[in-house]
């Protein structure tokens, strides 16, 4: 059996105190980092992971749910100094790790520039160019729905767009988990969509919701947010139900 640890990384970013879940998967063969924080992060995952005794050099793998800057932001820093650790996307991510294409998110951030108010516009430039900054990496493996990955037990790829066409979220059957990337977010003890005013196709992000109900999970782990606590059924419905109604 593998163990499931979560990363409860507390930073300021914007001058606004902010926690990420990054996890990591670990039996005797691998361990695997799932989505790796923003640029200049690789302090914060050792501080984190020295708390279940697991230096970074150890890393064997490390899942991308999506290419935002706060899963990817450390990839190529953490390729750099463990070049051993193989990097695994889903395939429609792939091209943009890889700075094959651009960034959706950057594209957003450039499309809306010009509509926004004049004092809106310095700290949304200052967003662009942070974007802009972020380094691409090649991957190592790509993956898409419904593979199952041998490691640690095993972990399903559950295809789970809207927030971003190739996000993926991560299914662990031997103890009916779910590693949600940003599918949902916890606010306030409640499930919810991830930024909606930066999900790039909500109707799909609902749609990848309600896939969430073909899985027995009795535990979600989200990025913001970490572990729920309540019936995850329930909460998934209920999520659905206020977004469709």
């Amino acid at each position: 059996m593998s163990r499931c640890n979560i990363l409860e990384i507390e930073f300021e970013y914007s001058g606004q105190k902010q926690t990420i879940a990054p996890v990591l998967l670990q039996n005797e063969y691998d361990i695997i980092l799932i989505d790796c924080g923003y640029p200049n992060f690789i302090s914060h995952l050792e501080e984190a992971a020295s708390k279940y005794d697991i230096a970074l050099d150890s890393l064997t793998k490390l899942i991308v749910t999506h290419h935002d800057m706060d899963h990817i932001g450390s990839l190529a820093a953490l390729k750099r100094a463990y070049p051993h650790i193989d990097i695994i996307a889903h395939e429609l991510e792939a091209p943009y790790i890889e700075g094959k294409k651009k960034s959706l998110r950057l594209e957003q951030a450039e499309s809306t520039l010009n509509g926004l108010p004049e004092e809106a516009k310095p700290h949304a430039e200052q967003f662009i160019r942070f974007l802009q900054s972020v380094e691409p990496v090649p991957v190592d493996r790509t993956v898409s729905n419904n593979e199952r990955l041998p490691w640690c037990s095993g972990i399903d790829i559950v295809h789970t767009p809207g927030h971003m066409p190739g996000h993926i979220s991560l299914y662990l059957p031997a103890n009916k988990t779910l590693i949600a990337g940003d599918v949902v977010v916890i606010e306030r003890g409640k499930l919810n969509i991830a930024n909606p005013q930066f999900t790039l196709d909500m109707g799909e992000a609902v749609l990848s919701v309600q896939r969430l109900l073909d899985y027995d999970i009795d535990q979600i782990i989200c990025y913001h947010g970490g572990l729920f606590h309540g019936d995850v059924k329930q909460a998934l419905r209920q999520l659905i139900h206020e977004y469709t109604f």
